[in-house]
Order: C-alpha cells, then sequence, then structure tokens
C-alpha cells in the first residue's frame, strides 16, 4: 500500500470515528481502489459499510439507481452522474457519507470534450449536504486513479 495513501486512509477513519459516521464508495474508473485502500486499514469494519464498483453503465443503472436518462444526455463522466451514483450508495447502504467517482483513467476513452484525466467526485451525507468536483489529471492510468483516491478520501474535501 502506498504510504501516503494508506495515511489517508486512517485519517478518514479518525474523522469518521471521532464523528461515529460510516462511509460508502460508489467508483467507476477507480475500479475498487478506494474500499481497497479504506479496508487495509485495521478497523475500518467500525465506519466503511460497504462499496460499489459500477463500471458498466448497466452497474450504475441497476446497483445505484443512476437514470438511464442521465447516462444518455450527460454520459457517465459527468457531475450529474456523479451526485447520481454517491446519491445511490448513501440509499443502498447504511452509511452517513458517501463518495463517488466516475472519470477517464485512459490511455484511451478520452474526447476533446472529456480529456483522459477527467474525473469527477462526489461527496454526499445523509443530512442533504452534497458536493461535485471536476477534476483534470496527468500522468498514466495508475497515476490517475491514485490521484483520484487521494482527493476522494481527503477529509478536508469532505
Amino acid at each position: 500500500m502506498d504510504n501516503e495513501l494508506g495515511d489517508m486512509a486512517e485519517r478518514l477513519g479518525q474523522y469518521l470515528k471521532v464523528n461515529g459516521k460510516k462511509i460508502a464508495t460508489a467508483e467507476s474508473c477507480t475500479g475498487g481502489g478506494i474500499a481497497q485502500i479504506i479496508t487495509e486499514v485495521p478497523g475500518s469494519s467500525a465506519w466503511f459499510d460497504r462499496g460499489f464498483v459500477t463500471y458498466s453503465n448497466a452497474a450504475k443503472v441497476q446497483m445505484l439507481g443512476v437514470r438511464q436518462e442521465t447516462l444518455e444526455k450527460y454520459g457517465a463522466v459527468s457531475a450529474e452522474t456523479a451526485k447520481e451514483m454517491v446519491a445511490g450508495a448513501l440509499a443502498h447502504s447504511e452509511a452517513d457519507i458517501a463518495i463517488a467517482v466516475t472519470g477517464i483513467a485512459g490511455p484511451d476513452g478520452g474526447t476533446p470534450q472529456k480529456p483522459v484525466g477527467t474525473v469527477f467526485i462526489a461527496w454526499a451525507w445523509k443530512n442533504g449536504h452534497d458536493k461535485v468536483e471536476k477534476m483534470q489529471f496527468s500522468g498514466n492510468r495508475h497515476r490517475i486513479r491514485e490521484q483520484t483516491i487521494k482527493i476522494a478520501i481527503d477529509p478536508e474535501n469532505m
């Protein structure tokens, strides 16, 4: 495990434990990497509820309730899809907070409008507060996924 990612996951766990909260994840471009780094932390079962790896559009619809119309109008890599993914993770879990990520990790799949490295990260709380950030990362597939995870699990971004 990357030491920096491990430290960040531990900080996330401390933040959640102190606040008595549980988290869920909904991941596309990271392929479960957020859930993996979280569950590397001993005792994470006290604050990690579950993770959804919804790589395909069908999985986003079936597991998270993302609307087909949203995918058709905005695409899988969009703020709108990220918001529906994070809302679905909250609705289909026991978590108080959820993180969702969708993006283009490359090396293929980019377009002029959405180049490789385009990622949307969404956070939502049961109390109704939510936030979506559009990021533009650079580097290879591994580096883009790693940068996505770092931003997603940083408690300061929540």
